[in-house]
């Protein structure tokens, strides 16, 4: 989705920065609590969703921790924490919530273009780890948000979950598997687009593609002025703006140290490129119909836990197996080379420095990674697949993730995953900042940078935020019955029943 307008409104209340899911989901969460409000909304490349929100710059998972492995780590007396897993999943149900409400409200058409069920399985090979995946399951299966799911080492039960991954398997492994019918596929730059096709159809809403911010300060008054570059005119103006949302991905650091708020100082990013292979044989891929995770190597961010990835793409099903990691000093995957070394200031080059010094596993993990040769990557493949063919498969380049990097008071800075909203003190701009869940969770994600930033209207908008979200300011874990109630009413609007 492109745009074409000529609107040049000098002043509005909000500006988005960014065309991705992030933008998409707070503009369309303001346009509901605020619809008086004016939004502009600048995007660099030439159309919305194609960074990290394109369907193929990402793995797609409805991200809701029913298999991946790395939300639930073991600690060193066996027990397995699931506490990230609850709130993962936690996350996953407010996103659920939004988008039966856009269903609800003919906002967007139907949730089929985007969002498909896939089961969600783990599986893993060797004794330690099928007893990890045992505990696992008998820890999260006791629990409302991961009700139904279903553990077996019978290998016969496995070929028939998923026989893809049992063809051909050496006789005597150890295996586990977890299965859970609560899994989805999701198609974010769809959905991006959908919400965005609403959002330029709403009175005082403005699209622009083909424009890049290069700068913003503050206006001396309540808010920002932006520096905006039209690269198709190749002309600039100022816009200011009351509230400025920053969530153009890796791109966003940049920005957000411009800005110059205190809350920007000592951090950095350390961007971790992503790329899968991608399977070109129509008969395997109507073989597998699930989203196998399993474990991370040692060494691994938790980003690059192998899966193999049933992807439901504009109506034609795909498979992907990876991600393989590789590493660009770009931020964004039409980004510049120098934009990692320009992110270097002087008040974060401290905890870069000792970031670099405290992870050489993942430094030694990415070297190898870059070095790997097409064998090696289908020989990881083959954990998966036993007899996995070079010829059924090619490589296909992922988006760019940039991680957060902090300080630290006692290490000096740590590297950070997943997500974090920074915003400045009086609220009048935020930055979205990491990477996975992510798309995900971008709806809960997006009612955070509401509350940090627009705590006072908070009691004018509750009303309204419950009618979008029925489980606003209740935890659905502490719920079981409304847990119940929110996933069965879902689970029917989005078309989810399998």
């Amino acid at each position: 989705m492109s745009s074409t307008t000529t609107d040049t409104a000098s002043s509005v209340d909000v500006v988005l920065i960014g065309g991705g899911v992030m933008s998409a989901t707070l503009g369309t969460l303001l346009r509901q609590l605020q619809p008086d409000w004016s939004i502009s909304v600048f995007e660099r490349l030439g159309s919305v969703a194609e960074e990290s929100s394109n369907a193929w710059n990402n793995a797609g998972t409805g991200h809701s921790a029913l298999c991946e492995l790395n939300y639930t780590p073991q600690g060193a007396d066996g027990t397995v924490d699931i506490t990230k897993a609850v709130g993962v999943n936690e996350q996953f149900q407010i996103s659920r919530q939004f988008w039966s409400y856009l269903v609800e409200n003919e906002i967007i058409v139907s949730a089929k273009s985007f969002l498909t069920p896939v089961p969600h399985m783990s599986f893993v090979w060797g004794d330690d780890n099928v007893a990890f995946l045992r505990k696992r399951y008998e820890a999260l299966s006791q629990h409302p948000l991961f009700s139904g799911m279903e553990y077996t080492e019978d290998t016969a039960q496995i070929k028939q979950w998923a026989p893809l991954i049992m063809r051909d398997r050496p006789a005597g492994q150890k295996l586990a598997l977890t299965r859970s019918l609560r899994g989805t596929d999701v198609n974010f730059g769809a959905l991006t687009r959908l919400m965005f096709t609403y959002l330029a159809s709403t009175p005082a809403c403005t699209l622009h593609t083909q424009h890049e911010v290069s700068d913003l300060v503050r206006n001396g008054q309540d808010g920002w002025k932006l520096k905006v570059k039209d690269l198709r005119q190749n002309t600039q103006r100022e816009v200011n703006a009351r509230f400025v949302f920053i969530g153009g991905g890796g791109g966003a650091l940049s920005l957000l140290q411009k800005t110059g708020i205190p809350e920007a100082r000592g951090i950095g990013g350390f961007p971790v490129s992503g790329q899968f292979l991608r399977c070109t044989n129509p008969d395997l891929i109507a073989q597998h119909h699930a989203k196998i995770y399993g474990k991370a190597s040692v060494g691994a961010p938790p980003m690059s836990v192998p899966h193999l990835d049933t992807r439901m793409i504009d109506g034609s099903p795909a498979l992907l197996f990876g991600p393989y990691a590789g590493f660009s000093t770009r931020f964004l995957k039409q980004g510049s080379l120098m934009d990692l070394p320009l992110s270097v200031r002087a008040d974060n080059i401290g905890p870069m420095l000792a970031v670099a010094r405290d992870n050489w596993a993942l430094t030694k993990y990415l070297i190898e990674q870059v070095l790997q040769t097409q064998s090696a990557r289908i020989k990881a493949l083959q954990d998966f697949i036993p007899d996995a063919q070079a010829k059924d498969w090619e490589l296909v380049v992922a988006g760019q993730r940039v991680q957060i990097i902090k300080k630290d008071a006692a290490k000096g800075g740590v590297l950070q995953f997943g997500t974090e909203v920074i915003a400045s003190k009086d609220g009048s701009v935020a930055a979205l900042l990491g990477a996975s869940p992510g798309a995900s969770t971008a709806a809960p994600i997006m009612l955070n940078v509401l509350e940090k930033c627009f705590s006072a209207k908070i009691p004018e908008w509750t009303d309204k935020l419950r009618q979008i979200i029925p489980s606003f300011g209740q935890k659905l874990a502490r719920h079981p019955e409304l847990c119940d109630e929110v996933f069965d009413k879902t689970t029917q609007v989005l078309g989810l029943s399998q």
